[in-house]
């Protein structure tokens, strides 16, 4: 239902799984095994994989932190999207690359969270397109020391709240790994 004209098709995002972020958080492997899972998928299924790769001056461009998990092979073929902003679409050219794939709608996994898988998933759906959360595939690291609920509470939040998020012409949902529909 995606408000974006002629733009029918369905990408995956794999956002900020980098050393440096996602390194201590909650269901680190698991989460990073889903995701891979559902790469393979949508290479499978001739999907378009977008990489969004995050940087900043705590997470220095071509560090170790900044690489990503090496579990995690990205193919030359696939863009990476640099971004400094937790809203991947903000000054980057994400935007770019998915009109150029025909996309209408996003599939979202990643790292952080509380930071920029929720910017991502709101500046998606106000940009006009469907986006889905793929709820065991998205994870956090705990900030309770400063005040924020426990990781395991995050996500659940987040997906509470993303599943019953709506706007005109525009659908949001929260599925699991294993009920990804590309």
């Amino acid at each position: 239902m995606t408000t974006l004209q002629g733009r029918t098709g369905t990408a995956l995002l794999v956002i900020d799984v980098q050393n440096g972020v996602i390194g201590g958080a909650h269901r680190r492997d698991e989460v990073v095994e889903r995701i891979g899972g559902l790469v393979e998928r949508a290479r499978t299924e001739g999907v378009p994989v977008v990489w969004i790769q995050h940087s900043d001056e705590q997470l220095a461009e071509g560090s170790e932190e900044w690489q990503y998990v090496p579990e995690l092979d990205r193919d030359e073929a696939e863009p990476l999207v640099p971004k400094h902003y937790a809203d991947a679409f903000e000054e980057t050219t994400l935007e770019d690359v998915l009109a150029a794939a025909g996309t209408g709608r996003i599939v979202v996994t990643g790292s952080q969270t509380d930071e920029c898988i929720r910017s991502t998933i709101h500046g998606g759906l106000v940009r006009g397109y469907d986006v889905t959360l793929v709820g065991d595939a998205h994870t956090t690291e705990d900030l309770s020391e400063w005040g924020a609920p426990t990781p395991d509470l995050v996500i659940a939040h987040t997906n509470l709240y993303w599943s019953n998020h709506r706007a005109p012409g525009r659908t949001a949902e929260v599925v699991d790994a294993a009920d990804v529909r590309f």
